[in-house]
This record gives structure tokens, sequence and C-alpha cells, in this order.
């Protein structure tokens, strides 16, 4: 908690409004089923996911409400729309992900700020060759790629759209 306020004052003192916040920080953990999922790996995907990207919203809240145009977007997944065998707690965290963004949007739907998810589909990353090891990496799109998607949802093209929840692909 001291570090997500740490990191907020200094913007504060730097910047003294905050204009857009993305949440991409993210592990797989391991695919197990619930009954061999390990309750302190949960924990450390659930933390990483969900509580980190909590927490830093909460501390920059003041920040984005100086701003004339805030935007919030958590990255989620396929797998936290729909859930899959195996996918343990990565799926439950990208479920969660999808509910803070909601929660997020509703409390502000009176507001500026604009709280929306966006899942970025197959794309080549580490996570992604670590769930797919055998995949062709050379088929699959690239971050940047996937980009505008990230842009439009950070951008004034977007003013409006709150609560969503957006495929990049």
């Amino acid at each position: 908690a001291n570090s997500y306020q740490t990191l907020a004052s200094s913007l504060a003192d730097e910047f003294g409004r905050l204009d857009g916040l993305v949440h991409n920080a993210g592990i797989l953990g391991e695919r197990y089923s619930i009954e061999q999922y390990d309750a302190v790996l949960w924990q450390q995907v659930m933390h990483v996911n969900v509580t980190s990207a909590f927490a830093l919203t909460q501390v920059c809240l003041p920040l984005l409400a100086a701003s004339d145009d805030p935007s919030v977007i958590f990255t989620s997944s396929g797998v936290g729309r729909t859930g899959r065998a195996f996918w343990g707690a990565y799926a439950v965290s990208k479920f969660a992900t999808e509910g803070l963004s909601q929660v997020l949007a509703d409390e502000h739907r009176h507001a500026k700020l604009r709280s929306n998810c966006i899942n970025p589909g197959a794309t080549r990353t580490k996570m992604r060759q670590e769930a797919y090891p055998g995949e062709d990496r050379d088929q699959l799109k690239t971050p940047e790629d996937i980009l505008p998607t990230y842009i439009y949802l950070l951008g004034p093209d977007s003013k409006g759209v709150t609560g969503e929840s957006l495929d990049a692909q």
C-alpha cells in the first residue's frame, strides 16, 4: 500500500493529474484443476492480477478526478468471460477484473471517469507461450498490433464509453 501511495504522490507532485491508467500486469499461475490448485499460488495470482489493480486505482482516483477526460483500462481475457477447466486462479482473477471495472464504471456513471476492459486475444507474449507452448508464435498478433484498442479507450474518441469489455482482435 505504501508503494502505491508513494507513486500517486510522485505523480501528483510532478503532473497534478492523471489522464489515463492502464492495468496490464498479470501472471498466469499454473493450469491445474481447482481441486489441485495451491492456495498460496492462488493468492499470488489474485494479488498481482486483481488486488494490485484495485489498490493502484484507488490511490490514483483523486489524480484521475483532476483530469478533464480520465480513463482507466483493465486488461482481461476470454477466460474472464467464460470459465474454462484448468485455468484456475487466472480465469477467476480475470472475472474479478471485469467486475472491478464494471463496479468502478457504475460508481462513476455520473462523472467523467471511464472504466473499461480489453481482452487482447491471442497475442505474442511470454504469458501466451507459457499457456500454449506448442503454438506457432509467428501466427499471433504482436502487442503493437493490438495497441489501437488501448489508444482508442485512452483517447477522446471513446468519451462516454464506460463499463464495457472490448476485444482487441
